[in-house]
């Protein structure tokens, strides 16, 4: 029997209807016993080449062996072995066959009715002899290889397999889907229709679901909103189908060359840019793309934005990873150049001796040039952002 579950064949065999003279398993179908059991040693026999061959009893099968498997089809082999696996507790992922598959598993043991020990034993022992005469397993087909490969191949030749592999899902293909970035599939959200997109909205995660909804056009997002409580009737299979449609053009987008947003590479990189230097880029983007502009200020974060996009709870962590003399510098410059909020919500965050001691020091310093200002309020900006990328403070989302 095929140690694998798609040669399934043969569904059309009638129910299973053995002879009632069978022998009983214990004088005639010989159990399993591990090779190197002392109760059963190997016997030995001479090659043609002249050297001797081990082999088990379990190696020749009786003659009532041969004819109770001889009387079963591979499938309905196969649906006992799963059947005796599920019986032990096994957890199987036969939801991740092919659905054809699934489909003859099934057929297969709806074709059985009950069977002896005897031939439970027989395919039992035939599939664990199989089973030892394979060194490895592969997955089969070319998207189960590139499971495996994915993240070894180049992304252009991901792209490339994937479309020579004709859209060939196995399992679910939403587990693809929903860990796609967010600007591919708010893409997918734009160009799909309304009940589409409320099925992707379904599968999302609550989180994942809000940001995208909170991305989309108001009027739009109200309809796609609506048809999410519509979607109660909609069958597993359309579902799967629409997954398996949404998969296949989501894997035919050429591959980028970088992983971050243009969006966010232009605000990391005003965000450490000199003061004049970035109101004079951010005007002119105004002028080329008003909307691309408007979204590269909400990604900047600035030393003046601390009160809006800073929690109050996160500011000692901030302030701790600080050299005090950098900060110093930040809050006396913070405060010629009129950003007052900042240095008042950063003072009112600290402990009132931290804050006096501060202000001592803010006045022995004196003037602050802007070259010296800027490069420690650049500190503070990063301090936030390393913070962040770590998951140790969150920001508020900036929505003016």
């Amino acid at each position: 029997m095929s140690t694998e579950l798609a040669s399934l064949d043969d569904l059309g065999t009638p129910p299973l209807d053995l002879p009632p003279d069978l022998p009983s398993p214990a004088d005639n179908i010989p159990m399993a016993t591990p090779l190197s059991s002392p109760m059963s040693p190997p016997a030995q026999a001479e090659s043609g080449n002249g050297h001797s061959a081990s082999f088990s009893q379990t190696d020749f099968p009786s003659p009532d062996q041969t004819a109770i498997l001889a009387s079963l089809s591979r499938g309905q082999k196969a649906a006992i072995i799963v059947r005796v696996l599920l019986a032990d507790g096994a957890d199987l992922p036969i939801s991740d066959f092919p659905e054809d598959l699934q489909h003859s598993l099934t057929r297969s043991m709806g074709s059985l009715k009950s069977i002896t020990q005897e031939t439970m034993v027989a395919v039992v022992e035939e599939f664990i002899s199989e089973i030892d005469n394979v060194g490895m397993f592969f997955p089969g087909g070319l998207d189960g290889a590139l499971k495996i490969l994915e993240n070894s191949l180049s992304p252009s030749m991901v792209t490339r397999l994937r479309r020579e592999a004709g859209g060939v899902f196995y399992g679910d293909p939403w587990e693809k889907i929903v860990d796609l970035p967010t600007e591919i599939l708010l893409d997918a959200m734009r160009n799909e229709s309304i009940e589409v997109c409320a099925v992707m909205l379904s599968k999302l995660d609550v989180s994942r679901a809000a940001e995208l909804l909170g991305l989309i056009p108001g009027a739009r997002a109200r309809r796609i909103a609506y048809a999410v409580s519509l979607t109660k009737s909609v069958t597993p299979e359309a579902v799967r189908r629409i997954g398996i449609s949404l998969a296949q053009q989501l894997n035919n987008q050429p591959p980028v060359a970088f992983d971050d947003d243009p969006v966010d590479r232009v605000g990391a990189i005003l965000n450490f840019s000199q003061a004049r230097r970035r109101d004079e880029v951010l005007d002119g983007l105004e002028q080329d793309d008003s909307e691309f502009a408007a979204r590269v200020r909400k990604a900047i974060f600035t030393f003046a934005n601390i009160p809006q996009r800073i929690y109050e709870g996160d500011m000692p962590k901030i302030i701790r990873g600080l050299d005090q003399a950098d900060l110093v510098t930040a809050l006396g410059y913070a405060r010629q150049t009129g950003e007052e909020a900042a240095v008042d919500y950063i003072m009112q965050n600290m402990s009132k001796r931290l804050a006096a001691s501060l202000e001592e020091e803010i006045g022995e310093r004196g003037e602050v040039g802007e070259a010296d200002g800027e490069a420690a309020q650049a500190k503070v900006v990063a301090m936030v952002r390393r913070l962040e990328a770590t998951g140790e403070i969150s920001l508020r989302m900036d929505d003016a």
